[in-house]
């Protein structure tokens, strides 16, 4: 800023304006009083001058000021975007089915549909390194009608399959809370369709654990060490009633308003030291199977064993799982046995070509006297073009107990996961 004009300066420059200016006013004005006048006249602009400067100078600092808050605004923004897309995970899985199956019964009908069976959703979100949140949203046989109306059906469904926050304890032991899959068995934590073998998932799982399984709670993981972990849950356990014969497959809540009055809890010991071997045993008990709901049933235990092997181009999957149910009511249809089992090896041949061939049994009223036993023999090929897409095709031979249906043909999928 320009120092300020002493006083000489700006007697001079008062004087040469009252001589080019003045008029004949000068009669009546003394020309010290003129000199006066126009020195404060002076001291006014300059004033004026040094606000409106010291005004421009604080604009140009907000201006600066609000520029460096929006970069840092900005930066942030574009920081807080790259950190969600970094921490968030998209994925999920599908499958279509074309079922050609002769029901062997006389007067049963035939099975020639093709299905979307599943279309299903994942996302997944890293709060830190210690806390992590997934999910599954999935929808079931592609249509899910809000009001049927006459002469439609209500085929499919949307359900949340998990939804629950994982939290890392240490290195060796975690915790998780909310709507997660039941630890036991082959396919119900792992059920991609690229992962196993034929179109439909194995009978034996569907029809006694029942795959899939999910429940609401918590549940606890630990790694002991030599490849051995544990797993244990408290969860909503199932509500069976003597209508659907005391079905697990029938008694799953899927934790949507689930009864709550009698928990299940779940333990399971699996063992991998060995790369490609995996061999668990697991147990759940349930004081009443029926939340209360029927006087003559009451506590139910499930124990589950099984071994997957994969060394070279060689696989085995087998597996054991039974119920015992207490109560009469259970005792008398035979339903307070249910049990089953299957053995599946398979010859991997290339990475896009594999057969397989399995066996399984499986009765729901293992308890009574009477034969209720179905039995399944599968065999076909997989084919994979990419190792998340898989094509199948399976033939099945099936023979079930009087009074049911009994499907043989061959079944053809598409499978994806990502």
């Amino acid at each position: 800023m320009p120092h300020r004009l002493n006083r000489m300066t700006r007697t001079a420059i008062a004087a040469s304006l009252l001589t080019c200016f003045a008029a004949p006013a000068w009669a009546d004005t003394s020309l010290e009083e003129r000199f006066k006048a126009m020195e404060a006249r002076m001291d006014t602009l300059e004033r004026e001058n040094r606000t409106l400067k010291g005004q421009l100078k604080q604009t140009e600092q907000k201006v600066e000021a609000t520029g460096t808050q929006m970069d840092v605004i900005t930066s942030q923004g574009s920081s807080s975007k790259a950190g969600l897309a970094e921490k968030t995970s998209f994925g999920g899985y599908g499958e279509l089915h074309l079922n050609k199956l002769d029901n062997q019964k006389t007067g049963g009908a035939d099975k020639n549909e093709m299905d979307f069976h599943r279309f299903v959703l994942f996302l997944g979100h890293e709060f830190n390194d210690r806390v992590r949140f997934q999910s599954e949203l999935e929808v079931e046989h592609a249509l899910v009608r809000d009001n049927p109306g006459a002469g439609a059906s209500n085929l499919g469904e949307i359900e949340l399959e998990q939804a629950y926050l994982d939290f890392a304890l240490n290195d060796n032991l975690s915790a998780k809370a909310g709507l997660f899959l039941i630890p036991l068995g082959i396919t119900n934590e792992t059920h991609e369709p690229a992962t196993f073998y034929g179109v439909e998932r194995n009978p034996v799982e569907t029809n006694i654990i029942p795959t899939t399984w999910w429940e609401g709670g918590a549940g606890m993981t630990a790694r002991l060490g030599n490849g051995f972990t544990l797993d244990g849950a408290v969860t909503t356990g199932l509500k069976a009633t003597a209508a659907t014969s005391y079905k697990p497959r029938d008694a799953r809540q899927k934790v949507a308003k689930a009864t709550a009055q009698d928990p299940a809890y779940t333990a399971r010991l699996k063992w991998t030291g060995i790369p490609g071997v995996e061999l668990a045993g697991a147990v759940q008990y349930q004081s009443d199977i029926t939340q209360g709901t029927v006087a003559a049933a009451g506590a139910a235990t499930l124990y589950e064993a099984h071994a997957v092997v994969n060394k070279g181009a060689f696989g085995l999957r087998a597996l054991y799982a039974g119920w015992y149910l207490d109560g009469t009511g259970p005792q008398a249809i035979g339903a307070d046995k249910q049990n089953g089992w299957y053995i599946e090896p398979a010859w991997k041949f290339s990475e896009q070509w594999g057969v397989f061939a399995r066996q399984s049994r499986w009765d729901n009223k293992a308890g009574d006297a009477t034969d209720s036993r179905f039995s399944q023999t599968d065999v076909g090929v997989n084919y994979w073009p990419h190792p998340d897409v898989v094509v199948k095709l399976d033939f099945q031979n099936q023979k079930s107990p009087t009074g049911s249906d009994e499907f043989d043909g061959f079944n053809v999928g598409v499978g994806y996961q990502f």
